[in-house]
């Protein structure tokens, strides 16, 4: 890969640290040699990926000139609330954003985070058991400290 900082068109060995780019460290404290590339742009490059950050007077054909639409709507249901400014209240489900494959089919992202009253059970199910299970403890450890009183 090529690093941001390294002034040359050429490759260089350079020893990595934690929190460099161009390395995931491994293990604890583990430093390693690698080979990247410098920052500089030559006609040695076959690809270079680039992102567009601000538009300029003149259009690029085929790149700026048309708007295309997104392909997918969002899937979260906090992110579905946000784009049609939705209350708390309002079904996300109704503003799912839907592709349509044919006539016939339609095809809808399955909403993540979207606060049902199955989950809202489910929560009020753990919460009791975790209930439970601290009253039973607490119930064991008197029996415990009555049994040792007694020796």
């Amino acid at each position: 890969p090529m690093k941001q900082g390294i002034l040359c068109n050429h490759r260089v060995r350079l020893l990595f640290k934690k929190g460099m780019s161009c390395f995931r460290e491994r293990r604890k404290g583990c430093r390693k040699r690698k080979s990247v590339r410098g920052c500089v742009v030559g006609p040695d490059l076959a690809t270079l990926s680039l992102v567009i950050s601000k538009k300029g007077e003149a259009d690029i054909p085929g790149l700026t000139d048309d708007q295309r639409p997104r392909r997918l709507g969002p899937k979260r249901a906090s992110n579905i609330r946000k784009l049609f400014n939705l209350e708390k209240k309002d079904d996300v489900r109704n503003f799912v954003v839907r592709r349509e494959l044919n006539e016939k089919k339609k095809k809808a992202p399955k909403i993540q985070r979207l606060v049902t009253p199955a989950m809202l059970q489910r929560k009020r199910y753990f919460r009791s058991q975790t209930r439970q299970r601290m009253v039973l403890g607490k119930k064991l450890k008197e029996e415990y400290t009555k049994r040792l009183s007694e020796y």
